[in-house]
């Protein structure tokens, strides 16, 4: 068995203040009754008794734990100036409980308690609470220190017993979310208990407050582990001050007196922060008085958890209410821009160069040739073009003919293009693809061919909507369903992003950006505009490029780029090419976005790189509120505290956090984020009835909101931590499970450096078959047995992955997000039994590439076999490409590895390199 700490048995005692009268001999009395010696321990107070001092004193003595060996009881006299005196007891409850302290005290008091029979054997578990509280946003450095609140039920009358505990669960399924959860039960009001129970509750939307009461009528039942939050019903004490636990007995600790208006709550300061703990209390307060005073029939989800004027707080909090109307048009705002440094170089893609006014000049003419064809204003005009300067030409040219831009990927499946065009009503489609697919009544055109249609490459007059009301563009995202949907996004909304963030930020002229993501995904728009309307430089990234981590370094390091965008799937391979390759970087911003950012990735770039000198910001956005909505800076301190935060919502934004109900939920709790603001899209294209699931009209503001399905919880100073997406829960045998928690702890585990988790069935049909699947990259002294021992230590088994793989790395889609379906099949060997690839008799470059293969796949591979088809990806490629030169083998780009993709392809070309090189 193991000690109990502090905390236990603290939480396993219970204490009585008397005041005795003046001639009572309290070591006297205790001596003939108690069976077996007691000492009173006599302590001279300099202080009159109800002088501060003197109550600080009796509170020190009365929640003073006894050691796991004293004797059960333990009493301290203590003896002010005025001649008054205290006895404090403090006692094992599971030895001594209420009623035999009652005993005691009567026995002391007026001399009518009887003598006291043996003591008991029973043991001193003490009462542990191990557990933890999501929501309580507790200070880990303040562990064991008690913190107290009260709550006042004068309200309730003569009901407060009744209805304290149903009020405190109503609380605790509100905080929880509404899932399943329990509420501990420590009962002791008979003055003999000492079992802790627990009532399962959750709230079931249609029930009434009638049901929901008569739950409580029922004894708690044996709780499976001790609940987070829990109550102690305690005798009233008429003899003197009685505290039935003296530290919490679960992390947050309520405790009810009977007869008694007035409820104590104590909580470890560790687990449950003062603030989050008065909240709590608050709301406990308000929804008793709620049961009290409503019909017996009323739903019980008619019930507010927040008072009206809280709500309205807690939205301020969030940023609710500072959206000032923005106005405008990209094209404009890129005219008045080119206008004013019209030399200035604006563009730059591989040796093609293009100044602010050439670049205005290019696009004016994409707009005259899209006139000629007689496109309507307001039309949607695919793009389809490699990351070049005619992308970002003919992007800037569609807006100036007052259309929408719909960008598409080149390499995307025809099946998804052909889908996004007839979605969208294209009546063109500008590609320099040789086989996007015929979409009927939509003209594929190359930029020259547009461009050569131009009659007047003039700039058209005044626009349709100089607002910014009109779409912008039109960028498809997955949809749960696995069809794509489209995010209708306005002028005024990107206007409204660069006015957000260009002060904080400080971005201008002197800025030198890279155009590094698909065109397709949203991080693209904040790439381009902002940099092309704060006037900077804009070097735009070939696609080859952005998957050779090291070319793309060097490419970073000889144009002095400033601003950097990146995924963190992304940026961790850069940082481990920073690690080695160590060249001068001009980098003084590093923005993350497009996925949740582990922060403890970043330990080795601050390492080279302080945060004095290259900002990194952490940015939480959605395609269909623009790009970004919130803002946090990380430091080192973020690394080492494993911060969750993304930040506050940037000006003129919003976010909320709502249950499942939509009802508003205060800092601490998880729950839904809903974003509102300057940033939130238009539409879902052709699809109303989503649209208006997902873009409502918010009761509390009155304002257009976005329910994101993104979990988050609040902060009480408005910082958001980002919880991964509410569609990432399963359920697997009855467990509700998370999968970005598993992911969490993984990369917890020495010597990872990523992670990714999946679900797969070995029978389809068959849900039972489920099991987890993990996947991680190790450092080169990593090993696998010792992570699957460390998710072992920090998950319950139905948590624990059921195999464990190692791979090179995570692979990635097109816009730089983990793409687990390129995952390779799950390893179910040991995870301590690497793939052994024997040493080849020969030093051949076959035999080379053959064991480089072989240890970056994991398995053994012959010269007939496919790179890709065994489970390579991009990121292996890198380590492929990357172990070669480490053995002096030619340089290869992951181009050419492409373009040789088997075993016998690629040793051929290689060879063929090497017998050049010579």
């Amino acid at each position: 068995m193991t000690t109990p700490t502090i905390d236990e048995l603290a939480a396993g005692c219970h204490s009585l203040v008397l005041r005795l009268p003046g001639a009572a001999d309290p070591q006297h009395l205790l001596s003939g009754a108690m069976p077996g010696p007691v000492r009173v321990w006599q302590t001279p107070v300099p202080a009159g008794a109800d002088e501060p001092l003197a109550r600080d004193r009796r509170r020190a003595e009365s929640l003073r734990p006894i050691h796991q060996d004293g004797p059960p009881l333990r009493a301290v006299a203590l003896n002010y100036l005025d001649g008054t005196t205290d006895l404090v007891l403090v006692a094992v409850r599971a030895v001594i409980p209420p009623a035999a302290l009652r005993r005691i005290a009567r026995l002391l008091l007026d001399g009518s308690g009887d003598s006291l029979p043996a003591w008991p054997t029973a043991t001193r578990p003490g009462l542990a609470h191990r557990g933890r509280l999501d929501w309580g946003l507790g200070d880990p450095r303040l562990h064991g220190v008690v913190g107290s609140a009260r709550i006042d039920l004068t309200a309730l009358g003569g009901r407060a017993e009744q209805l304290l505990v149903p009020a405190i669960a109503l609380a605790v399924s509100r905080y929880g979310g509404g899932d399943r959860t329990e509420l501990g039960v420590l009962d002791l009001s008979d003055g003999t208990g000492e079992h802790l129970g627990a009532h399962p509750l959750d709230e079931h939307p249609q029930g009434s407050i009638a049901d929901f009461l008569r739950r409580f009528d029922q004894a708690p039942v044996a709780p499976h582990e001790p609940p987070p939050v829990g109550v102690v019903l305690s005798p009233a004490f008429e003899e003197g001050s009685y505290t039935a636990c003296l530290a919490p007995v679960l992390p947050l600790t309520i405790q009810l007196d009977r007869g008694s208006s007035r409820a104590d709550c104590r909580f470890d300061q560790g687990i449950v922060d003062a603030s989050i703990a008065r909240q709590f209390c608050a709301h406990v307060a308000h929804l008793a008085e709620q049961l009290a005073n409503s019909a017996a029939q009323r739903p019980l989800s008619e019930l507010e958890l927040l008072p009206h004027t809280e709500r309205a707080a807690v939205l301020r909090v969030g940023g609710a209410g500072d959206a000032a109307p923005v106005r405008g048009r990209i094209d404009r705002a890129f005219e008045e821009m080119a206008a004013k440094q019209p030399q200035a170089v604006a563009l730059l893609a591989g040796e093609e160069q293009l100044t602010y006014r050439q670049l205005d000049e290019r696009a004016d003419a994409v707009a005259a040739g899209l006139r000629a064809l007689d496109v309507a204003p307001g039309s949607r005009i695919g793009v389809c073009l490699e990351r070049d300067a005619e992308l970002v030409v003919t992007l800037l040219g569609v807006l100036k003919a007052d259309c929408a831009y719909v960008p598409m990927d080149p390499r995307y499946p025809e099946q998804r293009l052909g889908f996004t065009a007839r979605n969208a009503g294209m009546p063109v489609i500008i590609t320099s693809a040789p086989n996007f697919p015929a979409v009927p009544g939509t003209r594929l055109l190359t930029p020259g061919e547009l461009t050569r249609l131009a009659a007047d490459p003039t700039p058209a007059g005044a626009r349709a909507d100089e607002g910014g009301e009109d779409p912008a563009y039109v960028i498809y995202t997955s949809g749960s369903t696995g069809t794509p949907k489209g995010v209708v996004v306005p002028h005024r909304n990107v206007l409204a992003l660069l006015q957000a963030t260009t002060g904080d930020l400080a971005l201008g002229p002197d800025d030198t950006w890279t155009l590094f993501h698909s065109s397709a995904f949203d991080f693209s728009v904040w790439e381009i505009w902002g940099c092309l309307l704060t006037g900077g430089r804009l070097v735009v990234v070939p696609y080859w490029t952005t998957r050779d981590t090291e070319e793309f370094y060097t490419l970073l390091a000889e144009q002095r780029v400033t601003v950097l965008n990146q995924t963190p799937s992304a940026f961790a391979q850069l940082i481990r090419t920073d690690q080695h390759v160590r060249r001068d970087l001009a980098l003084r911003l590093v923005v993350f976005g497009g996925e949740p950012l582990d922060v403890r990735m970043l330990a080795p770039w601050f390492t080279r790189h302080p945060a004095t000198d290259c900002r990194v910001v952490n940015m939480f956005g959605i395609t269909e509120t623009t790009v970004h909505v919130t803002a946090q800076t990380v430091t080192p301190h973020e690394v080492v505290t494993g911060s969750r935060s993304v930040g506050r919502a940037l000006p003129g934004w919003s976010v909320s956090i709502r249950d499942a109900q939509g009802r508003v939920l205060p800092p601490g709790p998880a729950g839904e984020i809903y974003v509102g603001g300057a940033g939130v899209a238009g539409e879902y294209l052709g699809q109303p009835e989503l649209t208006g699931q997902r873009f409502i009209l918010d009761e509390a503001t009155g304002e257009r909101i976005y329910r994101s399905g993104d979990k988050g919880r609040l902060h009480l100073d408005g910082r958001l931590d980002h919880l991964g997406r509410l569609d990432n829960q399963v359920k697997i045998r009855g467990h509700r499970i998370e999968l970005d928690e598993i992911r969490t702890v993984l990369l917890g585990a020495p010597q990872v450096t990523a992670a990714a988790v999946v679900v797969n069935r070995d029978q389809p049909d068959d849900p039972a078959s489920s099991r987890i699947d993990a996947y991680v990259v190790l450092e080169a002294a990593g090993d696998r047995a010792l992570v699957l021992a460390h998710a072992k230590a920090m998950l319950p088994d139905y948590m624990t992955p059921a195999t464990l793989t190692q791979v090179t790395g995570i692979p990635l889609t097109i816009n730089g997000k983990p793409d687990t379906a390129q995952l390779p099949d799950p390893r179910t060997a040991p995870a301590d039994d690497p793939i052994d690839t024997p040493e080849p008799a020969t030093s051949s470059i076959a035999d080379t590439v053959l064991r480089i293969w072989s240890k970056q796949l994991n398995t053994p591979v012959s010269l007939q076999d496919n790179f890709f088809t065994l489970g390579g990806n991009s990121l292996l490629v890198v380590r492929v490409l990357a172990e070669m030169r480490a053995q002096n083998l030619p340089k290869i780009s992951p181009k050419q590895f492409y373009s040789h993709s088997t075993a016998a392809q690629f040793t051929e070309f290689v060879q063929q390199l090497t017998e050049a090189n010579q």
